[in-house]
């Protein structure tokens, strides 16, 4: 009977990311579609004239998202996870097709503000959620399958260029069908997490502490400390990457916003799907045998990423589009070892009750963080600073972030 409840147990925990996989693509398909829509948009929204206000339009988004975060996990920590991950998707919906109303700059802010507000709910409770299904022995991997949604949603964002540029859809249309999708999809997916979700749901009644009490005991912690670094260094690369590398690629190798598109996310997003079920397995399986499995997984991602930053600052002055696409491969596998692994190694330093919490804290840093690299990206295209020496900053905090998860210790191998 034991064999038989945690079979059970095991395949309601694996149905609960299968569900959850969608709504993770549409988190981040909603996001890239800017980036790659960037040349049709600025021609068709007034008010729009110089690359650093699009910087601070891609920052408006993020510092909304970076506000609301830590809020966010502390909801996620409280109430229902399978309500607040519905709603976040509901109204992040609405909240996409109404960008593809937009007919100034000042709308498009105000749409990507809400748009950052409504998706800082998401992330942090999701992952928790996961973390709270999943014991130590597949932790890793269902963290690694729920992330291949958003890597997904960026490829699929890729293409948006394309659609931007057909005369039969155009940007406007991209933007009002997808967000409907999400809506639609809201409230079967509410019903069913509901169903299969209910482990934990005693404990976060019981929860008592005060928001205040709890980030002071999550920053208390060295540990989380370390983490909090180790996930915004190399973030900071990761969002310029996401954002501006289509409007790169287009500008320095005379692209067609489609080709630039794609180009630029289908091929590292891939790569990053690769390593996100490589990671996974792998972080798992060395759980096994010792408490830094996970750590240092995520070591060799960021081992990867410090090379691939490098290369591909330099190889964009080369004109050489394959080599581009190479390095970029090589800096979505080293993300995917990365990315899949910060949830995990969260559980290991944090108890339960603070892991959303933990992960909004760390959503708030690092995408502060992001929003500040958007418009200070921008203000260097302006200025024309070399390629090479923007993404060997980035490589250097790569090297850096290497060091700090190494120095995290982990209390517990859950």
């Amino acid at each position: 009977m034991h064999a038989d409840n945690h079979h059970g147990s095991l395949r309601t925990a694996w149905l609960v990311v299968a569900l959850l996989v969608p709504v993770a693509l549409l988190n981040y398909l909603d996001r890239q579609l800017v980036a790659t829509m960037q040349k049709s948009i600025v021609g068709d929204v007034t008010g729009i004239t110089s690359q650093e206000q699009w910087g601070h339009m891609l920052a408006c988004f993020k510092w909304t998202y970076a506000i609301a975060s830590p809020f966010a996990g502390l909801i996620g920590d409280r109430f229902s996870k399978s309500l607040v991950i519905c709603l976040s998707l509901f109204a992040w919906s609405a909240i996409t097709w109404a960008t593809g109303q937009a007919t100034t700059y000042e709308h498009l802010l105000a749409t990507r503000a809400a748009m950052g507000l409504s998706e800082a709910f998401y992330i942090p409770t999701a992952l928790a959620l996961i973390a709270e299904q999943h014991a130590a022995g597949t932790r890793s991997r269902a963290v690694g399958i729920h992330q291949i949604g958003i890597y997904l949603g960026l490829m699929l964002g890729s293409l948006g260029g394309f659609v931007a540029d057909s005369p039969r859809l155009g940007w406007r249309w991209g933007f009002s069908a997808i967000g409907l999708v999400g809506v639609i999809y809201a409230l079967p997916l509410f019903v069913l997490l509901r169903r299969w979700s209910h482990r934990g749901a005693a404990e976060r009644r019981h929860s008592a502490e005060s928001p205040v009490g709890s980030a002071a005991a999550l920053l208390a912690n060295p540990s989380f400390r370390l983490l909090l670094a180790y996930f915004t260094l190399p973030a900071i690369a990761g969002w310029v990457v996401r954002d501006w590398m289509p409007s790169v690629l287009q500008k320095d190798l005379g692209l067609t916003q489609g080709l630039a598109g794609v180009s630029a996310v289908i091929y590292w997003q891939g790569a990053a799907i690769a390593s996100a079920v490589l990671g996974g397995w792998l972080a798992d399986r060395w759980m096994r045998t010792t408490d830094r499995g996970r750590i240092y997984v995520s070591a060799l991602g960021m081992a990867l990423i410090v090379p691939a930053l490098l290369g591909v600052g330099v190889v964009i002055g080369t004109k050489s589009l394959p080599l581009a696409i190479l390095f970029l491969m090589l800096f979505g596998f080293g993300w995917g070892f990365f990315d899949t692994n910060n949830m995990p190694i969260l559980s290991q330093i944090v108890p339960a009750e603070r892991r959303a919490a933990g992960y909004g804290l760390m959503n708030m840093v690092s995408t502060s963080c992001g929003g500040l690299a958007d418009v200070g990206f921008g203000w260097l295209r302006d200025q024309q600073v070399p390629l090479p020496l923007i993404f060997g900053g980035f490589a250097a905090l790569a090297c850096l972030s290497a060091w700090l998860v190494l120095c995290i210790r982990p209390v517990n191998r859950s």
